[in-house]
């Protein structure tokens, strides 16, 4: 008890947030590494996955990348971190932290995406195939909004992962919220590590909270059409070969 309450109170210090190395430049620090971090690893990722679960004939591919980049799970981001901090790559400031952050971020992206397009409801894009779409319109116009709900849970997923790894660039010399937890233990002051530790897992939360109320903003199953909302599965489907012909 007495340490929550030492950690209160070093969260309502306003001196701890303000000036060089407070609380507001280090999650500042930490935003801006974490969202580096997801876009790169989304760029990765993205793609490669709409590719390989686009083309049918590209399915086992797909699962190879994907158990590949599964395998990645199991080496400790900790350890991948300090191999590159004493490697050459650690005398580019932070980039080793952000070769890290994108390795760990990369298998939830991927693995979401692209079982969200291969699994696609076939009868769906079979009849927008039919209708003489292209393949670049059958992805954007049918499999991609169909993965939507397993594409967000991806970029969710890694997100909370990225915000909550991130902090170990204080180790490598990097900054974000974790330099207030590694100050802390330099100091032996147990109220500032659990204050700090406090802070990022209100942040990963936070993110989370976020990114699922832009889920459900920009879901394109829930866009309305004449003032109601219809699934956007539900629209493709009855949109048959035969009703376009008629």
């Amino acid at each position: 008890m007495n340490a929550i309450l030492d950690a209160w109170t070093w969260l309502t210090t306003a001196d701890h947030w303000t000036g060089r190395g407070g609380v507001w430049q280090r999650l500042g620090e930490h935003l801006e590494l974490t969202g580096l971090c997801l876009l790169i690893a989304a760029a990765i990722a993205l793609p490669l996955a709409f590719w390989l679960g686009h083309g049918g004939g590209r399915r086992y591919g797909g699962a190879l990348a994907i158990n590949i980049s599964n395998a990645g799970r199991a080496v400790p981001t900790f350890a991948v971190l300090v191999l590159l901090t004493i490697s050459p790559v650690g005398e580019h400031g932070e980039l080793p932290t952000v070769i890290a952050l994108v390795l760990f971020g990369v298998p939830p992206l991927l693995t979401n995406a692209y079982v969200g397009v291969a699994e696609a409801d076939r009868d769906v894009v079979e009849a927008a195939r039919g209708m003489g779409m292209s393949p670049l319109q059958l992805l954007l116009r049918v499999e991609l909004p169909l993965a939507f709900p397993l594409l967000m849970t991806g970029v969710r997923t890694a997100a909370v992962q990225l915000v909550a790894t991130a902090s170990l660039a204080a180790l490598a010399a990097g900054g974000g919220l974790g330099r207030v937890i590694t100050a802390g233990f330099d100091t032996n002051n147990t109220a500032q590590v659990f204050a700090g530790a406090v802070l990022v897992a209100g942040l990963a939360l936070l993110v989370e909270g976020v990114l699922a109320l832009l889920q459900r903003l920009i879901d394109p199953h829930r866009r309305p059409r004449d003032g109601h909302a219809e699934p956007a599965t539900a629209r493709s489907a009855s949109t048959t070969p035969e009703m376009e012909t008629t």
